[in-house]
């Protein structure tokens, strides 16, 4: 391996990470590509590491597994931004860094004199991002924020839950990680032009404008005149259709496209060509117009009881085999079909063991070591590297402040006393 991929394609550079738990998985990103992260956080930890589930359901800030989940690959130094001893030692670390990441509400940098007008001047090179539910300007700008407030703005929302009732937020909040995702890709984009021009900039990413392109254009039917998507549990309902996207197999669930038209309706007549010579349907049912059917359903030709009569049969032939021969049968017959796979078996996954994708770090403040999911991507010649366990608290001040700002043990440790670091 050269230098350069041992070191990450990112190595030469600098990554200043002030972000809440808003942001995060953006500096991560960076760092798994070999940026020099340096996490900053108030003195007492980020709030990021105040949010469950713990390491043995024990609260503490260094066993947030939150935290671990979006923290790896960066360095720790405690700084409080809001005390002007603070500001000045954020603003002598500016001049070498190339990328600096906030996720604080519109205005608030701006407030404390680090605004990106002001650290631009003095680096004009730094690309300065900022993550937020709004972006920096209009009318929501400071509007308050939750991942169901984002997800609801946004719209992925009003496709989850129940149709006789309000939508529900995800298990897991995904808003945030669609804004850090692409803020990671807006900052690289800025950074290039730097490297180009010289000229940083400053890169808005809207969690609200992120999570609108997650709907996969669905967003457009309304502007478009076109039928809208609505929520229906373990489906979609798309105009007078109950469409299922989750299925019954006889040990769980598949996840199964039975459309029509003329992009989708080719798998379909595979699937009931299949399924009729199994026995589960007659012949006319295998011959009808799968291309023409959904059209024939709207316009009345085709009564919709047809249609649930025929979603039972697919249904009965689902439930009637397990996850690994539909599997198995989509593999060597191309339906559209997949197993929904539980924590257990992603974590067992012959495909995922043998591409290498599971690593571990070593813990040792826990005297453990953790098993992590692995990289975002694989690079041939620059692959992505966990270089670093998510850092305890301010584990690098010394590191960083004494090693590389020159101060003294005794000046960092009168910082330190007065609650500056």
């Amino acid at each position: 391996m050269d230098g350069l991929s041992a070191m990450g394609m990112l190595s030469p550079y600098r990554v200043l990470d002030l972000a809440t738990e808003r942001g995060v998985l953006c500096g991560q990103l960076l760092g798994d590509m070999g940026a020099d992260v340096i996490k900053i956080e108030p003195p007492g930890g980020s709030p990021a590491r105040r949010l469950g589930p713990f390491v043995n359901d024990e609260p503490h800030p260094d066993r947030s597994l939150y935290w671990w989940a979006y923290n790896r690959n960066k360095r720790s130094i405690t700084l409080d931004i809001d005390r002007p001893e603070g500001r000045e030692l954020l603003k002598r670390l500016v001049p070498a860094a190339q990328f600096l990441i906030e996720s604080f509400n519109p205005g608030d940098m701006a407030a404390r004199g680090l605004g990106y007008e002001t650290m631009a001047a003095l680096n004009p090179a730094l690309v300065y991002v900022s993550i937020s539910a709004f972006g920096q300007d209009g009318p929501k700008a400071s509007y308050a924020d939750a991942d169901l407030i984002i997800m609801a703005a946004g719209g992925p929302l009003v496709l989850t839950g129940d149709d006789d009732r309000p939508p529900v937020r995800l298990s897991v909040p995904q808003a945030y990680l669609h804004a850090s995702a692409d803020a990671a890709v807006g900052a690289l984009a800025a950074h290039h032009e730097s490297v180009r021009s010289g000229r940083g900039q400053h890169v808005d990413v809207a969690a609200e404008q992120s999570v609108a392109l997650a709907t996969q254009s669905y967003v457009l039917a309304a502007p478009l005149g076109s039928v809208e998507a609505r929520r229906m549990s373990g489906g979609v309902k798309f105009g007078p259709l109950d469409i299922p996207l989750v299925w019954p197999a006889k040990d769980g669930y598949i996840a199964l496209t039975f459309l029509f038209g003329s992009a989708l309706g080719v798998f379909t007549r595979k699937l009931m060509e299949y399924v009729c010579a199994r026995g589960f349907c007659d012949e006319a049912t295998r011959d009808k117009d799968w291309i023409a059917f959904g059209d024939q359903l709207f316009s009345g030709a085709e009564p919709l009881s047809e249609f649930e009569r025929i979603k039972q049969i697919v249904m009965n032939f689902t439930r009637s085999h397990t996850k690994a021969e539909l599997l198995q049968l989509a593999v060597e017959r191309g339906f559209l079909m997949t197993p929904i796979t539980t924590i257990e078996e992603v974590v067992k996954s012959p495909q995922l063991e043998s591409r290498g994708y599971w690593r571990t770090l070593e813990h040792p403040e826990l005297g453990r070591r953790v098993t992590y999911p692995g990289p975002f991507a694989k690079f041939s010649a620059t692959p992505l590297e966990y270089r670093r366990r998510p850092p305890t608290i301010g584990e690098h001040n010394r590191e960083i402040y004494c090693g590389e700002m020159g101060l003294s043990e005794a000046e960092l440790a009168n910082l330190a006393e007065r609650g500056i670091v």
